[in-house]
């Protein structure tokens, strides 16, 4: 590593995610955590998602290994309250949010990663309820400065696994370009009468030009291929034997503009995405496509250095073509605006505030206040704000066209209204020198018409023509009321040693309480964790690396059925990695050890884990 720690991790970065305009994190108001791209290769991970899975505060609830399928999930609530985003444009697919950790990105793309926790639909709208995930690509995040980069790593393991990525990144100060590709493959471990398959591909490129001192543009096109075994991750049915392929297409496109104290930018995006999901050989697949047509515009004016105005309108249609839950369409436009000021390089306020129009639930006004304050090495934060959710097609249509549908399936509701709520946090971060900083929040969100499926008999279901008389469907309901209450510590450390030798640490702890007013158990409200820890920990020197990661979870135990073993309460998962550089660190011999406890454990219903997994390989760096 010839880098230095103090460069490997920033403890107070410039941020975007927050209010749209640069903003170091400490005069944000928020609690926001940011991870290099480049780290990717560096930690024992192998997609995108598990990079994300060892960040403090964010809970990934996986179905799958290696990028098969994850659930994101920040301070409670549910999968669908994540936001993610890549380069402003928002990724949620309009089928389900089991598909938004389906990023169409190449790791050696990747410039950084913001995480911000907490209330964020005053900018960003639906789903930025718990809070957003932004990836922020090299080329569209592309200086001046002149820069050539380019790796790739490979790796062969147990259960017949292959996988590698490869990329590259060029700026001659004018013209950037970025691209690579990503593949993780096996036959999988054993499951109940299968096993837990899956190739897994992701290719993407993209180009920004400088036309001139005041214009460039940006383009981007990803592709995201998925096949794997999906037994029981929707449903606790015996008769489940599932798989699935999803297929995903996206290009985006930005003209921006700069001069002087202004800025605007026109971003524009179109994602395609295909499901083929086969419960079993019973069944005719279903076949999903999605699509999803999107427009950005924003206009930045700084009235002065410490003074900025930002605001923007957006526009996003989505449309969905289902041999099960029917053909739909939905648009939505909106218009927001935020404001930061600092005073005295102190104070810093930041009020914003959306109207968000949705051609299912009308018009909504979404505001949002956030409040920084810096007292020597203390940043005192806080923040309130509004966040609302629109039901996705699944959560409405799901098995509508379906005949005869199987017992304990999943059932949509066309009747579902948005969800709603208030979020409060307060927090203070400790930067007790420039190599450690701890940050503490507690926040609290008042959820109504909070949509999850509940098992419900046949008699009580409205819409029930493709429904069997006498069997029980889990039935997407809006619950009246969800209050979460919950404290997160971060804690970050990085520091360079003699001889060129460096540290680098992450740890965060999440302790949550939520109580809904439903009285029979739903599927997802309850299942996140009422505490977890998780850490990354990195040791470097001139000629090896040792890195591991690991997450221990409590959550509430679900019961075994006749044929899925109980999900016990916790479980205590670890990875690491140990690498041999070569060539002045240019080439590395690595292995690398998955769950080295081999530890028995699943996140939800049925979907087993993987036990211990072995790989080697080898890397090199430009």
């Amino acid at each position: 590593m010839n880098a230095s720690a103090q460069q490997e991790l920033d403890l107070d970065p410039v941020t975007v995610t927050s209010s749209i305009s640069p903003l170091n994190t400490s005069k944000t108001g928020r609690n926001i955590v940011t991870i290099k791209g480049e780290q990717f290769n560096n930690l024992p991970v192998n997609s995108i998602d598990e990079l994300l899975r060892y960040l403090p505060g964010l809970e990934i609830q996986a179905r799958g290994p290696m990028g098969v399928q994850s659930d994101f999930v920040i301070r409670g609530g549910t999968f669908q309250q994540v936001l993610v985003v890549l380069d402003g444009m928002r990724l949620n697919d309009p089928l389900t949010g089991h598909f938004n950790s389906y990023i169409p990105i190449s790791p050696a793309e990747i410039d950084r990663i913001e995480v911000l926790k907490g209330a964020s639909s005053a900018i960003y709208g639906s789903e930025a309820v718990g809070g957003v995930i932004h990836i922020i690509t090299k080329t569209f995040a592309a200086r001046k400065e002149k820069q050539k980069q380019a790796s790739a790593q490979f790796a062969v393991g147990e259960y017949g696994l292959i996988n590698g990525n490869i990329g590259g990144f060029y700026n001659n100060g004018k013209t950037a370009v970025g691209g690579g590709f990503m593949t993780n493959n096996a036959d999988g471990q054993q499951q109940r009468g299968t096993r837990g398959f899956f190739n897994l591909n992701t290719a993407s490129a993209s180009v920004s030009h400088r036309i001139s001192d005041n214009w460039d543009v940006a383009l981007r096109s990803g592709y995201d291929d998925r096949k794997f075994g999906a037994q029981n991750f929707y449903t606790r049915s015996i008769a489940d034997t599932a798989n699935e392929q999803v297929t995903s297409f996206w290009n985006t496109l930005r003209v921006a503009y700069q001069k002087n104290n202004n800025k605007l930018s026109l971003n524009g995006g179109y994602k395609k995405a295909e499901d083929r999901f086969a419960f079993n050989s019973m069944y005719p697949a279903n076949a999903n496509n999605s699509s999803i047509w999107q427009g950005l515009l924003q206009y930045e004016h700084r009235f002065a250095p410490a003074s900025v105005l930002t605001t923007g309108a957006q526009y996003v249609n989505r449309q969905l073509v289902s041999n099960n839950r029917g053909n739909h369409q939905e648009a939505l436009v909106a218009g927001f605006a935020t404001f930061n000021h600092t005073f005295n390089d102190e104070f810093t306020v930041s009020p914003a505030i959306r109207l968000d129009w949705n051609e299912n639930r009308g018009a909504e006004l979404v505001p949002q206040l956030n409040l920084s304050y810096n007292l020597n090495i203390f940043q005192f934060r806080g923040s309130i704000g509004k966040t609302i959710r629109d039901a996705d097609f699944t959560e409405r249509y799901n098995n509508y066209n379906q005949k005869n549908t199987p017992n304990m399936q999943s059932i949509g509701n066309p009747d579902l209204e948005a969800e709603r709520s208030l979020a409060y946090e307060a927090g203070v971060d400790i930067y007790a020198n420039k190599l450690f900083k701890v940050s503490a929040s507690y926040f609290k969100r008042d959820q109504e018409n909070l949509i999850d499926y509940v098992y419900t008999p046949y008699a009580q279901i409205k819409y029930k023509d493709n429904l069997v008389p006498g069997n029980s469907y889990a039935l997407a309901k809006n619950i009246y009321e969800v209050n979460t209450r919950g404290i997160e510590t971060d804690v970050q450390f990085t520091k360079a040693l003699a001889n060129k030798q460096s540290i680098w640490s992450s740890v965060g702890l999440v302790w949550l309480k939520s109580k809904s007013s439903e009285a029979n158990p739903s599927f997802y409200i309850l299942s996140h964790a009422r505490f977890q820890t998780n850490f990354t920990l990195q040791y470097a020197t001139p000629r090896f690396r040792i890195s591991t990661n690991g997450i221990y979870k409590n959550r509430a135990e679900q019961p075994a059925t006749a044929f899925i073993t109980k999900m016990n309460s916790d479980y205590f998962v670890i990875n690491g990695k140990a690498e041999v550089l070569f060539l002045n660190q240019k080439l590395g011999i690595f292995t690398q050890v998955d769950n080295i406890f081999d530890e028995n454990y699943s996140d939800l219903f049925g979907a087993q884990m993987p036990g211990r997994w072995l790989l080697v390989g080898a890397k090199f760096t430009l």
